[in-house]
């Protein structure tokens, strides 16, 4: 089932500071973003006074609104130092739209808002005029431009749930010149398979978005049986200390007619949306209120129509003195049916603050079999930030997610400016925080990544670990991986490291170091066919670096040699295969050649340059396919040739990633064109 922009919005009446309840039940005035940066980490390196101070972060978008106080001035003595206006290329690149003023603000806002790096200063390129479409060539020049004009990051809020060759290069090309680049994941969660360019690109810091650390931050469980339910608290809904067990019972539309006196009484009461009366405004509030009244501990809403939706009970409408007494959550169509037909079973249901919990808009992998997308998670929900006019907003999508990456990124290189960009994105990486769903267990590397960013980790590490995560695969062919992984000291080499396995009980994990190298050696010990995951957990101190495991275990197997300039392949398959597609991926450019085998013919390809190569199989056998992997560095050719022509699918325009947006100023309400969702009443 396919759910699409799960966030919950509120909206402020202007000029309100913005007050709620922390975790403890304190109240705390602060702006979201002040909820966001402390809860990162940004409070330690701003005791030692690192706060961004001649770092250049690269904004490609919709360009940013250099009046704004709090991103005062343009050119060399302003915080927007430079860039360029792709649209009216005569023009400096103000932002129109509000969306590149959002992602800066996170950034850099150094006034009533403060952003992670407040003193680093901004490179604006103004790709997009309205923030909803711009070409990917744009994008390109873009990225090249922000290289010359000696960005030390850029960051890319934009992109396409589609492969975009063009933007990738662009991105690997950046990376090659020194510079990271820091790019969203996309909003099309939770499905699988939903990042496209820039992130899906390998040398990109793709980021996911995580929520905040607010008390709005909340997630719920329904489980009937052994079945779990996926439910959406409403805005508004009361928290529970411990999940509630009840009987399932059906309330029809959740009149308080429908509700048989006595029926109710301590049950969870599940509910149609809307009404059996053409015109009737049944609201949630009015549905909750029944069900409370009529003993109910808890109430389902159910769609009345396709998909999901996102409902609020406090709203304009409210009764004088309502407030919400049951918890209430939403749940698709489908699903509701399904409840409603097992009404009289036992339910149990639970909502709970989790701000580590990866937010159902943000965009998951996979997006290649051979490296792991998103890299990293970071708050992306209810966050803070500058709006164009002087005026501020609260605004959810992992367009927000990713300058919170950014941002952090500058203070480590202020901090340490002798680190190349892979070692920024490794320290990043590996000293994250766990990400868990509502069940306490740990996302998967592909939903993800590493996990939620950890500044003050990164900060205070003294050691870098590349690589920062490792995907590799196995077969009944090739039962064991062995790889190395570097352990460079910032300053001195600790002596006391120690090293853990974390993950699944198939595989079978050893070690062993050499000076500032770390083997190890995993093997399958059975197991089912299918992706299985653990950690490499490296210690010492108070510092724990996680290195992520993520190994394709297949029923065939692809090996590589070389004649000459070809590369010859060999398929093996535990039953008898009939037929092969290899794919030959250029893990720099993106480029595929393709061949095909049987049993009674090898295939092989010719080779034009050196490269690391992904190898990709499908392998048919009994009329079933199933996939095998391999990669080979090819680093033999006197020179790189020309040849024909590979595959090269480019998409040709971008969208900005925006979610949900719910803009507050000074003076009012703030009108944004952009991809909007309304919060529900009923």
């Amino acid at each position: 089932m396919r759910i699409l922009f799960l966030v919950l919005i509120l909206v402020f009446p202007a000029g309100i500071m913005l007050f709620e309840l922390t975790p403890d039940g304190g109240d705390q005035g602060r702006t979201y973003l002040e909820n966001s940066a402390p809860y990162i980490g940004t409070d330690v390196p701003r005791e030692d006074g690192i706060d961004g101070t001649g770092i250049t972060v690269a904004v490609i978008d919709t360009g940013v609104d250099f009046n704004h106080p709090d991103l005062a001035g343009w050119g060399k003595d302003g915080k927007v130092v430079g860039g360029h206006n792709f649209i009216q290329g005569d023009m400096p690149p103000l932002d129109t739209s509000g969306h590149g003023t959002q992602v800066a603000g996170i950034i850099a806002a150094d006034g009533e808002l403060v952003g992670i790096a407040p003193k680093a200063r901004i490179l604006a390129y103004k790709v997009s005029e309205d923030g909803e479409g711009v070409s990917s060539d744009l994008i390109v020049r873009a990225i090249g431009m922000a290289v010359e004009d000696g960005a030390d990051i850029i960051n890319i809020s934009l992109g396409v749930n589609s492969t975009n060759t063009k933007i990738d290069r662009a991105v690997n090309q950046a990376v090659e010149n020194g510079v990271l680049v820091v790019v969203a994941a996309g909003n099309d969660g939770p499905e699988p398979e939903t990042i496209g360019s820039p992130g899906g690109s390998i040398n990109a810091l793709t980021v996911g978005a995580t929520y905040n650390n607010i008390t709005t931050s909340l997630v719920a469980t329904l489980e009937i049986g052994e079945e779990q339910y996926t439910v959406v608290p409403m805005a508004g809904s009361p928290t529970l200390d411990e999940p509630i067990t009840g009987e399932i019972v059906f309330g029809g539309y959740g009149k308080s007619t429908d509700l048989k006196e006595g029926e109710a009484e301590d049950a969870i009461v599940l509910v149609e949306r809307g009404s059996d009366v053409e015109g009737q405004m049944l609201y949630f509030s009015i549905k909750e209120k029944n069900a409370a009244d009529a003993g109910a501990k808890a109430l389902i809403v159910y769609n009345n129509e396709s998909g999901l939706f996102l409902g609020e009970l406090i709203h304009e409408f409210i009764e004088p003195g309502y407030e919400p007494r049951i918890p209430v959550v939403s749940i698709d169509r489908e699903e509701g049916l399904e409840i409603r037909e097992r009404a009289g079973s036992n339910g149990v249901m639970h909502l709970f603050y989790n701000p580590d919990f990866v937010v159902h808009f943000s965009s998951r992998g996979p997006v290649s079999p051979f490296y792991a997308k998103p890299d990293i998670m970071a708050p992306g929900a209810y966050i803070n930030t500058t709006q164009n006019g002087s005026m501020y907003n609260i605004t959810s999508g992992t367009s927000y997610a990713a300058p919170h990456v950014a941002g952090a990124a500058a203070l480590l290189l202020q901090k340490n400016p002798e680190l190349d960009n892979g070692q920024i994105r490794s320290l990043l990486m590996t000293t994250v925080k766990p990400v868990s769903n509502a069940y306490g267990a740990e996302f998967p590397i592909q939903d993800a990544g590493n996990g939620r960013l950890n500044l003050a980790g990164a900060y205070e590490a003294g050691l870098i670990i590349t690589p920062p995560n490792i995907v590799t695969s196995m077969s009944p062919y090739r039962m064991t991986s062995e790889h190395r992984i570097e352990m460079v000291p910032i300053g001195s080499m600790p002596d006391d490291v120690s090293v853990e396995f974390e993950g699944s009980e198939s595989i079978e994990f050893d070690h062993s170091r050499d000076g500032n190298a770390l083997h190890v050696k995993m093997s399958m010990a059975g197991g089912d066919f299918g992706d299985h995951e653990g950690r490499v957990v490296l210690s010492h101190g108070q510092t724990r670096y996680s290195v992520p495991v993520l190994i394709h275990y297949t029923p065939g197997s692809i090996s590589t040699s070389q004649e000459n300039q070809r590369l010859l392949f060999e398929v093996q398959h535990q039953d008898q295969w009939d037929f092969a597609k290899i794919s030959v991926i250029n893990s720099m450019d993106g480029r595929v050649r393709t061949a095909t085998a049987t049993p009674d013919r090898d295939a092989s390809i010719e080779i034009y340059r050196n490269a690391v190569y992904w190898i990709d199989a499908r392998i048919v056998s009994n009329e079933n396919a199933s996939e095998a992997y391999s990669t080979v560095t090819v680093d033999w050719l006197a020179e790189d040739r020309d040849g024909p022509e590979p595959i090269d699918i480019s998409a040709r325009h971008v969208g900005i990633i925006v979610v949900i947006t719910a803009a507050v100023g000074m003076a009012g309400v703030v009108r944004r064109r952009t991809t909007t969702i309304t919060m529900m009443k009923g």
